[in-house]
């Protein structure tokens, strides 16, 4: 599946991805003046094009901060990983395929356990559906 944003063309996509409760669910929370999100954004799309078990999004906490706003962001890239809602991982992240890539795959893993997050963190992905839902 390709990388996802929440703009109006990726509405349908984005509604389908976040009613699957298989896999995960990585969002990556950047910015567009940040020119490290610029220069990973294209790996994170190869990466999503390329892992049909997850869903990946893009979510930019400016463009998107109705949804984004109450989110403490320390530094790019953050990735939020869920399961069935639930999650699995929150912080930032290096700006490398390859780190990226192992973290989705242990967590992946079915010993992976849910982690306490903030509220923010926690409530994004019924955020997202319901701002699909209603967009």
């Amino acid at each position: 599946m390709r990388l996802l944003t929440i703009r109006r063309e990726d509405a349908g996509a984005l509604g389908e991805a976040l009613k699957r409760n298989d896999g995960l669910l990585v969002i990556c929370l950047c910015a567009a003046w940040c020119y490290v999100c610029n220069d990973f954004q294209p790996v994170v799309a190869r990466m999503a094009l390329a892992d049909g078990a997850n869903r990946y999004l893009w979510l930019d906490i400016e463009d998107d901060a109705a949804l984004a706003d109450d989110i403490e962001i320390d530094n790019f890239p953050t990735f939020a990983v869920y399961r069935g809602g639930e999650s699995l991982f929150f912080g930032v992240t290096r700006a490398q395929e390859g780190a990226v890539a192992r973290t989705i795959a242990a967590l992946a893993q079915s010993d992976a356990r849910p982690i306490e997050v903030p509220e923010a963190v926690a409530k994004l992905p019924a955020a997202l559906a319901s701002a699909t839902q209603s967009g």
